[in-house]
């Protein structure tokens, strides 16, 4: 393994472990070397980077001919992949197109949720432009991984960027070692802080008394509760979907019936519960939403993923596989 990947899975361990930049199975890191993109395998978390073997090798001249020809192989790149060199059968990451067209060959992407405060807003791009000025970067507007989003980000990107925004998604940063790209991701995570409300706490009475009887429970995580602590954030966040994992994982609400069989349910005012049955996906996935609404303005105009966009993730094999992969 040469010292640049041990690096790129050392960076990989340390981002994937943090719940402000990745939750769950969700971000990506790539290193692209001697014709090979390594890129994180669909269903893997990057915190496993460095105990886990969870890079895929994909052709890298045979993925960036079929990305310019706007090839239909693009949606899930399975094509490309080195199947000599991936002995443990991976399938490469649903956002491997973010990596494919950036030409840097270090590509480091998060689900930041101060970025994700940002693009979830009607005018996000503007008001996270304000923050990035001094950056080479580039606002894309949402769009389904896979080929819906290279296409996307083909017609946002320009020479030199090195930042790309994704509207309603999160963000990516590209370099040509790991060291710089790991620099340039915490220069621009610190440039996007954003203020942190208080929502309250937890009212763990009424939501033991809302468990009793049913399949759920309390969450591990006590920011789980964060989402449905507060009346806007509650009404806002439990009741629609704003970036692709949240509905992957979650569905398409946070509902107050204890008996939806959802993976988890909210109690406003209290908190949530979780299903017994839940993946471990579920738990980030609920921090993650309080994460974002405490760095959100109740006078924010909010730009929800649309009914098309919800069914366009729900009903894509690349998607159902990496769900398959979280139930195990």
């Amino acid at each position: 393994m040469s010292d640049e990947m041990k690096a790129l899975r050392t960076l990989s361990a340390k981002v994937g472990s943090d719940p402000l930049l990745v939750q769950a199975a969700g971000g990506n890191t790539s290193l692209k070397k001697d014709g090979v993109m390594w890129i994180k395998a669909s269903g893997t978390w990057l915190r496993d980077a460095g105990a886990k073997d969870i890079f895929v090798p994909l052709d890298m001249p045979r993925l960036t001919a079929a990305l310019a020809a706007d090839d239909p192989a693009c949606e899930s790149c399975t094509d490309f992949v080195r199947q000599e060199l991936n002995p443990s059968g991976l399938r490469p990451s649903i956002e491997t197109s973010v990596h494919g067209l950036m030409p840097q060959k270090v590509v480091v992407h998060v689900h930041c949720v101060n970025t994700i405060a940002f693009a979830v807003q009607e005018n996000g791009k503007a008001l996270i432009g304000e923050r990035l000025k001094d950056f080479h970067w580039a606002w894309v507007p949402y769009a389904r991984p896979g080929l819906m989003l290279s296409r996307a980000i083909k017609g946002a990107i320009r020479p030199g960027v090195d930042v790309l925004v994704l509207g309603n998604h999160g963000l990516a940063v590209a370099a040509d070692t790991v060291k710089e790209a790991e620099a340039l991701l915490s220069r621009v995570v610190a440039a996007v802080q954003r203020p942190v409300r208080s929502l309250g706490t937890p009212d763990l009475a009424a939501l033991k008394a809302k468990a009793e009887g049913t399949g759920y429970r309390l969450p591990e995580d006590p920011a789980c509760h964060d989402i449905a602590l507060d009346g806007w954030s509650c009404q806002h966040g439990c009741q629609n979907v704003y970036y692709p994992d949240h509905v992957v994982f979650l569905g398409t609400s946070i509902p107050q019936d204890a008996t939806s069989g959802q993976p988890a349910i909210s109690v406003p005012g209290a908190g949530v519960l979780v299903h017994k049955s839940a993946k471990s996906s579920v738990e980030p996935m609920l921090r993650c939403a309080g994460d974002v609404f405490r760095r959100l303005d109740p006078s924010a105009r909010l730009k929800a993923l649309s009914a098309a966009e919800i069914d366009q993730l729900l009903n894509w094999d690349a998607e159902k596989y990496r769900q398959t992969l979280n139930a195990n």
